[in-house]
């Protein structure tokens, strides 16, 4: 079914891309880099700065294409 899709449509039957921005590995960050990011989250909290659980869902689906 793949090859014959190709074949039909002269193209791949999905779009190839490669996502601007990736979401980061926790297990690369040092120590105080990950302490900098989980002090800037807590902060934006503090400050309002947040959204719904659902809707961060939606992004990170439509951002990375999962």
């Amino acid at each position: 079914m793949f090859y014959k899709q190709i074949i039909l449509n002269r193209e791949l039957p999905f779009e190839v891309k490669i996502p601007a921005a990736r979401p980061v590995n926790v297990a690369e960050l040092t120590e105080s880099v990950l302490n900098a990011k989980l002090e800037k989250g807590y902060t934006d909290m503090v400050a309002g700065r947040t959204k719904p659980a659902r809707q961060a869902f939606v992004d990170m689906r439509k951002d990375y294409v999962i």
